[in-house]
Formats: structure tokens, sequence, C-alpha cells
């Protein structure tokens, strides 16, 4: 009796594990414009963005042979999502930029695997496609925000449409998903050659991404044969 209750926690979690993370990285960046200022939504969003770090390792299910190795790439991932926000390059952000980006990158690329191998399209199957599209966003934020560390005029920021002369953390946000959205950051303009490459491939990687989930969706549909045969006349 014991087993099968503490056994029905764990299942409901494993079952939905990628509708979990779905909420922790809406839950992220729908807080990120809280994250500089002293209030209940600065330590809100240190608690969600670290809860959808951990989680993201948990709904991987990574192999037990790259589980140590996403393990240390999440410790860098922690500190530059949650503890260091400051903008000034050292050698020790670039470091966590880096480190940052390998793990949304191993995280992603076996959600990928999670969710386009399987046969039949579920309601995770699309929460874990979700997940991608976000942490992609994520990880192209932070492609940005070193950019603007290395070039500190990679990006410019219109006057008119800004309250501020340099962009901060929560302006790569903005750019990157308005980016990858094709619907285009107003008041944020991309200056330097490197700045623009990486506009173009997240540009292009919004569109495809988009594309090939539909054409994965769309081919993995199977009517419900009960539904058909009691249809039919």
């Amino acid at each position: 009796m014991t087993t099968a209750i503490s056994s029905a926690p764990e299942s409901a979690l494993t079952t939905h594990r990628f509708f979990l993370l779905f909420v922790l990285l809406l839950g992220t960046l729908c807080l990120y414009p809280y994250s500089e200022t002293p209030s209940f939504g600065y330590y809100a969003f240190r608690i969600v963005a670290a809860s959808a770090t951990l989680i993201s390792v948990y709904a991987a299910k990574i192999h037990r042979g790259l589980l140590v190795l996403a393990v240390l790439l999440a410790i860098p991932t922690l500190f530059q999502r949650i503890l260091l926000h400051a903008t000034d390059l050292t050698s020790l952000s670039v470091v966590r930029v880096v480190l940052s980006f390998l793990f949304d990158l191993l995280i992603v690329v076996v959600i990928f695997r999670h969710v386009f191998a399987r046969d039949r399209i579920s309601s995770e199957t699309i929460f874990g496609a979700l997940c991608i599209y976000l942490l992609v966003g994520f990880s192209f934020a932070g492609l940005y925000g070193m950019v603007s560390d290395l070039q500190s005029k990679a990006f410019f920021l219109d006057p008119s449409a800004n309250l501020h002369a340099v962009p901060n953390r929560f302006d790569f946000i903005y750019y990157s998903f308005t980016t990858m959205t094709s619907l285009g950051a107003a008041g944020m303009i991309p200056v330097s050659p490197a700045a623009r490459s990486i506009t173009i491939l997240e540009t292009i990687f919004g569109g495809l991404y988009l594309a090939v989930l539909i054409a994965r969706l769309i081919g993995a549909y199977r009517p419900n044969p009960s539904s058909a045969t009691s249809t039919t006349p």
C-alpha cells in the first residue's frame, strides 16, 4: 500500500515532466523584467529560474554517461542566470556564457531526440517541442549578451524607444524572442557583423523549426479509429 501511494506522485511527475519544464521556462520569461529590482519578483525569478535549470536535467532523462557532464554544466548555468547578472566583461563571465550555452545545447539535443523519435504525438510531445523553442531563445539571448560584452557597440538602442542607452539582460531576451518569431525588435538594431550573423542564424532557426514541427505533427497524426467508425453510416 505504501509503495503504491509513494509511486503515484513519481509517475505523475515523470509523465508530465515536459509540461512542468514548460511552465517553469514560461515563468522565467514572464518574471525576467523584475529580475533586477529588489522586490518579490526578484526572488521569485531566481527560484523559478533555478527550478527550470534543475528540472531540465530531469526532464531530458539524460543517459548516465552524460548526466555528470550535464550536472557540471548546470552549475555555471545557475550562476549565469540567477546569481550574477552583471554585464561587466570578464574572462569568467565569458566562460559562464559559453558553458551555459553548452548546457542548453545538450538539453535541447536530448529533448529533441525524445520528442521527435516518438511514433505517436501526445500533449507531452507538444510541450517538449515548446520547451526546445524557449530554451533556444534563452540560449541566443546569452550569445547576444556575450557579443555585447565583447563589442560595446554591437547593438544600437533607439533613444526614442528606450529609456536607457546600454542594453541590459532583458533587452537581449526581448531581442532574441522577437527575432526568432520574425517580429523584429523595435528600437534595438544589430550593428556589428557578429551580432547581425547571430541574428540571421536565429531567424533561420525560428522559421525552420516551426516548419519542421508542423510537418512532424501532421506526419504523426493518426485519426481515432473509433471516431471514424462511429461517423460511418
